[in-house]
């Protein structure tokens, strides 16, 4: 902890359901919502201006509700911070979706729509690791409910489901990809310090565990390509999404009152 107190604790979300609106509590879509929405907003969900503009309507749909032209004036959609920077353009269309094509949608409409339509986009579930090709260029590479991509600029170059990784492994700063994609392939990338590769594997190794298994006994220790190199044998301990998404269909409980809550109230109440 190298701040001063007080300190502050952000929590997250690890592994991004592929299907929020199967989520069975209202509590767990919001919040899934909030950690989107804050993706959004430090770049990590990028997208078109077209539908980085509906998700912006979305979210202020979900905090303001329905356009009211006596609460609403001019440029108030510039009150909020969707994403890292925009045009006044963007905040106009913003505004235009918010106050035509939304109307009448409760909060919890809003949200899950707002999660139905981030679902679809490349870099939905994205949590980037900086990285450099074997030309050295930059890359970042990324883990999603989906499988293995490889991001350059704004644009996806590499993606792999899940089902045909058939290795990941890392010595020192080189991490290697080994896939079947209508043929075998390998792919290599270098990270910045040996920690970040072995932070890299680890993370790949967790989310191929808990996306493509039916069953957490199916799960086995893994290595690197030398077993005696230092912290290169890993094994995901936990339940797998199918298993998690079964133990939340048991659920019996009255669900917790939410729709008032702001992010602040809702961050202070954990």
């Amino acid at each position: 902890m190298r701040s001063q107190p007080p300190y502050t604790m952000c929590l997250r979300v690890k592994f991004y359901p592929p299907d929020p609106a199967a989520l069975k509590e209202e509590i767990t879509r919001y919040l899934v919502f909030l950690q989107i929405k804050r993706d959004l907003y430090h770049g990590r969900l990028l997208c078109k201006s077209s539908d980085a503009a509906t998700l912006a309507a979305f979210i202020l749909q979900a905090e303001i509700g329905d356009y009211d032209p006596g609460k609403h004036p001019e440029g108030y959609s510039s009150k909020f911070q969707f994403f890292p920077k925009h045009s006044e353009r963007l905040e106009r269309r913003i505004a235009e979706i918010h106050k035509s094509e939304l109307i009448g949608q409760s909060p919890e409409t809003a949200e899950l729509n707002f999660l139905k339509k981030a679902q679809t986009l490349e870099t939905y579930g994205v949590d980037p690791h900086p990285c450099k090709d074997v030309s050295g260029n930059a890359a970042f590479l990324a883990f999603t409910p989906f499988g293995f991509v490889v991001l350059q600029g704004n644009r996806r170059i590499h993606f792999l489901k899940w089902n045909e990784v058939t290795k990941l492994k890392f010595e020192g700063k080189t991490f290697h990809i080994y896939a079947t994609h209508q043929e075998k392939i390998i792919l290599t990338y270098f990270a910045p310090t040996p920690e970040a590769c072995k932070h890299l594997w680890k993370c790949g190794v967790e989310n191929q565990a808990f996306y493509q298994f039916e069953k957490s006994s199916q799960v086995r220790t893994v290595s690197s390509s030398n077993l005696f190199f230092k912290g290169s044998r890993f094994r995901y301990n936990g339940k797998v999404a199918k298993e998690v998404m079964e133990q939340s269909a048991k659920i019996r409980r009255e669900p917790p009152e939410i729709h008032s809550l702001s992010y602040k109230v809702l961050k202070n109440h954990f």
